[in-house]
């Protein structure tokens, strides 16, 4: 059996060395690791998936409500081509989408000149790009960062299972082994955030992309029309007015 003094000696060492752990500024640093451990990032990675996963839907339900009129805009550009500008607006109706956006933007400003029909063109469709893109850049940076948010939860875990040896030897590779186990743990649940929300990004970057190329391409044509016309505004022409031939004298 150990003698009083015996066991001082050995608990000594160990105390000195916490002492100055906790003294230096990297023992204090560690001591908030410890502290902290790896279940906080696990509670913050659940917070964000269910963050992403309901912008998802609040996206989808955007698309699904903003889906091109194709009826209503091909009813717009027939309205233009046989009676004009007013009759194209009136076709339109109430569609909601960014297509019928840009084509009232061009239709509305019909008497102001091609020059000035293309600009508002141009800024309707950046203006609807905006608003489709909204929550985009939320789901692009957490499918960016999600994995490393993970690591360093494993980080942290790996920290304290070492740790945890370092206090009691007797278990030996046995505790590092459970720790390191908990703490990948967090890397695996960063991956699996991180995955939905970069194919979800990518899909609704493409589908808004899709339809700004559809958009522009329908208010050229409409503004290809207007062009053509000798009065876009006006309608088509009437017969009653047409240039008569001079009579003879």
């Amino acid at each position: 059996m150990p003698t009083p003094s015996v066991a001082l000696a050995a608990i000594a060492p160990a105390a000195a060395a916490t002492t100055a752990r906790a003294t230096s500024v990297d023992g204090q640093l560690l001591d908030l690791m410890l502290r902290l451990g790896s279940r906080w990032v696990l509670w913050l990675l659940l917070g964000l998936s269910l963050l992403a996963v309901a912008q998802m839907l609040e996206r989808l339900w955007f698309f699904a409500r903003e889906r091109r009129p194709a009826q209503a805009l091909a009813a717009a550009l027939a309205s233009l081509r046989g009676e004009g500008a007013a009759a194209a607006l009136a076709a339109l109706g109430d569609a909601a989408s960014m297509e019928a956006n840009v084509a009232r933007a061009a239709l509305g400003h019909a008497q102001d000149g091609s020059r000035s029909v293309e600009e508002h063109i141009a800024a309707t469709v950046e203006r609807e790009r905006l608003r489709y893109e909204r929550g985009l850049a939320f789901l692009g940076t957490l499918g960016s960062n999600a994995p490393f948010i993970g690591l360093f939860g494993t980080v942290l875990g790996i920290i304290r299972a070492f740790d945890d040896l370092s206090a009691n030897t007797a278990q030996g590779a046995a505790a590092v082994m459970t720790g390191i186990a908990e703490a990948l743990v967090a890397t695996a649940v960063g991956l699996l955030v991180a995955l939905p929300a970069v194919a979800a990004y990518n899909v609704f970057a493409r589908h808004v992309e899709s339809c700004a190329a559809s958009a522009d391409a329908f208010g050229h044509e409409v503004l290809a029309w207007m062009t053509a016309a000798p009065n876009p505004a006006a309608g088509p022409s009437d017969p009653s007015h047409a240039a008569r031939p001079q009579q003879e004298g």
